[in-house]
């Protein structure tokens, strides 16, 4: 979505509507193209997703990145002054927090069926092997 509104607001800008804005560089690279890329122009990389694949560790994860794209879509509405862009901001907000509270529920049935009271430490059904000569021990 964030392309999307990206694309509009660029479709059709003038080569000095470019200049005065500072994004020569950019159309040089991408024209008028959505290249995904940090505000300082760090390019997406996959790197940003992250999985263990062990579920409370992912879902941690998920949190974060959810609280993270909520902070910046605050920080977009916060300079934005396009009342349609805002809009389509806010919807997408709306999401992260609904999604937030999603992974959350999740966490806590998932932390609700461990059997485990330190569940923070490790994921006892998923790492019964790793810690196998441990438990021997007690």
């Amino acid at each position: 979505m964030v392309g999307a509104i990206i694309y509009q607001l660029t479709k059709g800008v003038s080569e000095k509507e470019i200049k005065e804005a500072g994004f020569e560089g950019y159309f040089v690279d991408h024209t008028t193209g959505v290249y995904p890329a940090s505000a300082e122009g760090v390019p997406f990389t996959a790197a940003y997703i992250q999985s263990k694949g062990d579920p409370i560790t992912d879902l941690h994860e998920n949190l974060a990145a959810e609280q993270k794209a909520r902070t910046t879509y605050d920080n977009i509405l916060r300079f934005c002054d396009d009342y349609d862009v805002k809009d389509a901001i806010r919807f997408l907000r709306q999401r992260e927090v609904v999604h937030y509270q999603r992974f959350g529920e999740n966490l806590r049935i998932l932390t609700d069926k461990l059997d485990s009271k330190n569940f923070y430490a490790f994921n006892p059904s998923f790492d019964k092997k790793c810690f196998k000569n441990q438990m021997k021990k007690k």
